[in-house]
């Protein structure tokens, strides 16, 4: 867990993104990537890292060509990341 709420651990679901990684990519320019639309959504890094079979506890290590991200949907993230219940829970 990178952050102080719950942890949001890998789900399989049917609208999850494959990201095979890049020379170059970034947990953040991922997150700035695929959750465009939702406020600052490069701030959003830790929920690729933490959603990922097993998850990437540190943020800063350069993420290994060929590798697989396994990434969230925006309908994901927003029912399951900023749902009330969660905000309560970390509150």
């Amino acid at each position: 867990m990178l952050y102080g709420g719950d942890p949001f651990r890998y789900v399989e679901l049917a609208d999850n993104v494959r990201h095979v990684v890049r020379d170059g990519d970034t947990l953040f320019a991922l997150a700035g990537r695929y959750f465009r639309g939702l406020p600052r959504p490069a701030g959003l890094w830790w929920v690729i890292a933490d959603f990922q079979p097993e998850p990437i506890h540190d943020p800063t290590l350069r993420l290994a060509a060929g590798r697989v991200l396994f990434v969230p949907s925006l309908r994901t993230v927003n029912e399951l990341v900023f749902s009330e219940a969660r905000r309560r829970s970390a509150g």
